[in-house]
């Protein structure tokens, strides 16, 4: 399933506690820029037993392993399905690139049914994330000068920009270069990005960040153009899904 990165991820998957409903790759090797040095971000959701959600214990709603495998620096991420949904529920750009992801390592029919609800959960207020998360990445650009954060701060502008005009989450950033007006040299930061995870560019600041003020004003206009809606129409589809898939567990 994934095929270029020639990696067999059935084993992360077995070792799991309890049932994954899917998981995905996501970070550098979904947004189309990892280095060579870049690691492995899994992704996903799994299903708790019913007794870790009424006992007495504190349920693991959220779980995260990382180790080194095949010689890769990987981590796995993975949030019970109903905090998944919820998350969902929440403009929360990043868990719907996550469950969009086409780098699978493990899906299920669950899996596949959670991503026929995602037009159902967005809004025209997801454009607030993907503006938040590139003026942080901004920021730790200006702090350090690496490429990483300055391709992640345009990539998510670019992808806000798409997600308000055509209604599609699109998270790949060379995919994104021929859908959305962007720099041109941005070919050439991805370019040098992928010799070094940790790289840093001498591009002019000035340039750049007229650029990136440009693009904010570009998602602006686009989110205020858009034609999805102000609030999700899917919360009580992924109710009765989530109610479904536990009974079933």
């Amino acid at each position: 399933m994934i095929d270029d990165l020639d990696l067999d991820l059935a084993p992360v998957i077995a070792e799991q506690p309890d049932p994954l409903l899917f998981a995905t790759v996501s970070g550098a090797h979904l947004y189309g820029f990892p280095s060579q040095d870049s690691d492995l971000d899994l992704r996903g959701a799994h299903l708790l037993p019913t007794a870790d959600l009424v006992g007495l214990r504190e349920p693991e709603e959220t779980r995260s392993r990382a180790w080194v495998r095949f010689g890769v620096e990987m981590d796995l991420v993975t949030h019970d399905v109903r905090k998944f949904v919820r998350l969902m529920l929440r403009r929360n750009g990043y868990v719907l690139e996550q469950l969009l992801s086409p780098l699978v390592a493990h899906t299920t029919e669950e899996h596949r049914e959670l991503i026929a609800l995602v037009p159902g959960v967005l809004t025209g207020h997801h454009a607030h994330h993907y503006r938040g998360f590139a003026v942080t990445q901004w920021r730790l650009f200006e702090k350090t000068g690496e490429l990483k954060p300055l391709l992640y701060t345009f990539r998510v502008l670019l992808t806000g920009v798409h997600l308000m005009r055509s209604g599609e989450v699109q998270a790949h950033l060379p995919t994104l270069l021929e859908q959305v007006d962007a720099p041109g040299y941005l070919p050439e930061l991805i370019a040098a990005k992928a010799e070094h995870e940790h790289g840093t560019t001498d591009i002019e600041h000035a340039r750049v960040e007229a650029d990136v003020e440009r693009l904010h004003a570009v998602l602006d206009a686009a989110q205020a153009a858009s034609a999805l809606p102000d609030a999700p129409s899917a919360h009580d589809a992924l109710h009765d899904f989530v109610v479904r898939v536990r009974r079933a567990g």
